[in-house]
């Protein structure tokens, strides 16, 4: 199988090759593309990586090699990395809507030109933000099933390690989904969420006490009140320190909002989050993961099917994902998503998306 890095020499590219490479997920019969743009630097840099990249590997490294134009990206499976990412450092605001109105059109960019130039049945793995707007772009030239945004998938193992953190035990003991929106706007799926080795009782007990008498209703408030107390923190050492004492759901988001605010990146989580949905789609087998997908009535928000795009456990193999995985929910998670829904939509549209 051969995999592509859209945006290989970013940070995130980088990170995401190495990872494939070092996890085994592409052997020596494999081949991995670094994609670069012309006349840009990334396009002089794919071929200095190619030999680092190879230096480094030699024993087991697949076949590797370069396309600066995307007309020219071939692979089985696409990861998106390229575009302008969010910022860092502290005080730095984030914009998604400029995000999204500079990254637009080199979503379109690729999209098309695998529309016009590709097999037909390439997977491409969205890692670009704002992640909606890109699945949106790429769903609607390529097929609803065939893109899979990595966000939700992201968040996700974050919520697990978290809520591992507050057990003291390992993250994959825990299970359960992140559903919604990639960064603030995640809905933790606390009605999904199991302890592996404990029995539905004792897991119940124990998922009840770390999450605390708390509902959704009050999740995004609770999010913001804490960013504003660790903003107030004299040095980036006590903020981080001051992050243990939240629920494990408002960890998720805090923990790695601080990260920017650090200076530093999530290059390697992210990186960790997407060699997973590559690894899944070359295992060849259906496996639940989440991810941003463009729905087209699967499931039921606010009384009727929704349509758009929407973080959701998904059912993800060779050819891309197959079916929601969405249980029941409980009625505050229902209740929430459903709002989330509605504003991921409002903002693809003024983004320039949405169904024709």
């Amino acid at each position: 199988m051969d995999v592509a890095i859209v945006g290989a020499t970013g940070d995130v590219g980088r990170a995401v090759c190495g990872a494939l490479i070092e996890r085994g997920d592409l052997g020596p019969t494999s081949r991995l593309q670094l994609v670069g743009r012309p006349g840009g630097a990334s396009g002089q840099a794919v071929h200095g990586l190619r030999v680092d990249l190879i230096d480094a590997h030699d024993e087991h490294a697949p076949h590797i090699d370069v396309a600066s134009r995307p007309e020219d990206v071939v692979a089985d499976v696409v990861v998106m990395t390229a575009g302008r990412t969010l910022p860092t450092g502290t005080g730095q605001p984030i914009d998604r809507d400029r995000l999204a109105h500079d990254n637009r059109r080199v979503f379109e960019e690729y999209a098309d030109a695998l529309a016009a130039h590709g097999s037909g049945h390439e997977v491409v793995i969205v890692v670009s933000n704002p992640v909606e707007l890109a699945v949106e772009v790429f769903a609607r030239r390529l097929g609803r099933h065939r893109v899979i945004g990595m966000g939700a998938w992201l968040d996700t193992l974050r919520f697990r390690r978290e809520i591992a953190a507050t057990l003291g035990i390992r993250r994959h003991r825990v299970s359960g989904f992140v559903a919604g929106q990639h960064g603030d706007r995640m809905v933790p799926l606390w009605s999904s969420v199991r302890l592996r080795g404990l029995d539905p009782d004792e897991r119940t007990e124990i998922v009840d006490r770390v999450r605390g008498d708390r509902t959704l209703a009050s999740f995004r408030s609770e999010v913001a009140a804490a960013k504003q107390r660790i903003s107030d923190a004299p040095d980036i050492a006590t903020a981080f320190a001051a992050v243990d004492a939240y629920p494990p759901d408002v960890q998720a988001v805090i923990r790695p909002y601080l990260t920017h605010q650090s200076g530093a990146k999530t290059a390697h989580g992210t990186a960790n989050a997407t060699a997973d949905l590559v690894r899944t789609v070359l295992d060849g087998r259906d496996i639940v993961v989440a991810g941003q997908v463009l729905l087209d009535g699967e499931i039921d928000l606010g009384g009727s099917p929704w349509h758009g795009v929407l973080g959701v456990p998904v059912a993800v193999g060779p050819d891309g994902w197959s079916r929601v995985m969405l249980d029941t929910l409980a009625a505050d998670e229902s209740r929430v998503l459903w709002e989330v829904a509605q504003s991921i939509n409002e903002s693809v549209v003024a983004w320039g998306g949405g169904a024709p």
